[in-house]
């Protein structure tokens, strides 16, 4: 799929619905895509989630509403999808600084929040360190655990990183360390596509299993609630995530959608994407980013 187009598609389509009760989800069987394959790739690209996007948009011209017009500010709370005045006066003080009431004041400064158009702007002079590889089928053994696919890219939301912290603090990622030897620890964040139609995916922490793996006992393991993780053979590019905490990876992946895809003549591949976090890695690299491709 050519990313930049259906983004701008997606936009258009929402931007005709915007009096409608539609949500991301909507939106990606528009542009014929999963909603998490969807709702991931235009976070990257537009900075911002699709349902972020629609409420910005819908606050923006309830404003210019309150401002231009005398409706009711309860009959355009409606017209905008709020069930409720408390629930517009929320979502509006938030998004604008100011109530609803207070905003046909003459001192009254209100957001404008424009249609976006999503471009690409190619400069010379940069560099983008990447490398593909061909991996054979691999498996892995993991704590695995369902998320929404609405979290992704929400800088609100800390679930997979909580999620880490939990597995930390119940000791849960040293029974399968120690299933690997010294110095080839390293520890996979591994994230599954959906299907389309589902709002969920998985994501897992886990290890390689490999001829350096110790052999364990997987009924017993899985009984500790672990899971075998199987990943297809498959075309990866893969980038360094530099940084010090998380923000990098989702750097990374906007470079993956902004630069990487729309100069290299590949589109994403709907299989598992991955972080690996090294045991012994180099100074200043927090993961590689390994994002399943394929040719156009």
């Amino acid at each position: 799929m050519e990313w930049i187009a259906a983004m701008q598609q997606a936009i258009t389509y929402m931007e005709e619905h915007l009096m409608e009760e539609i949500n991301y989800e909507d939106v990606a069987r528009h542009v014929h895509t999963s909603s998490y394959e969807f709702h991931r790739a235009f976070s990257f690209l537009a900075g911002m989630t699709a349902n972020t996007y629609l409420r910005n948009r819908r606050l923006s011209l309830a404003g210019r509403e309150i401002v231009e017009t005398d409706a009711k500010i309860t009959d355009i709370a409606l017209k905008y999808g709020y069930e409720t005045p408390e629930s517009f006066t929320k979502a509006f003080t938030r998004f604008h600084g100011i109530a609803p009431k207070f905003a046909r004041e003459e001192s009254a400064k209100l957001l404008l929040f424009n249609p976006l158009v999503i471009k690409i702007t190619v400069e010379g002079g940069k560099s983008m360190d990447y490398r593909i590889v061909q991996t054979k089928e691999q498996k892995f053994i993991a704590v695995v655990r369902s998320f929404q696919n609405e979290i992704i890219n929400d800088e609100e939301n800390h679930d997979i990183p909580d999620f880490w912290g939990e597995c930390n603090d119940k000791k849960l990622i040293e029974p399968i360390c120690n299933l690997r030897p010294e110095g080839k620890r390293d520890l996979y964040g591994l994230c599954s596509p959906t299907n389309k139609g589902a709002d969920t995916f998985e994501y897992g922490i886990g290890v390689l299993i490999d001829e350096d793996t110790s052999e364990f006992d997987f009924s017993e393991m899985q009984k500790a609630g672990y899971s075998i993780w199987d990943v297809k053979p498959g075309t990866y590019v893969v980038f360094d995530c530099i940084g010090e905490d998380g923000d990098c990876i989702g750097d990374t992946w906007a470079k993956f959608y902004k630069e990487f895809l729309p100069q290299m003549g590949y589109e994403s591949e709907a299989e598992t994407d991955y972080e690996i976090y090294f045991e012994k890695g180099r100074s200043g690299l927090f993961c590689e980013l390994w994002i399943p491709i394929r040719r156009k």
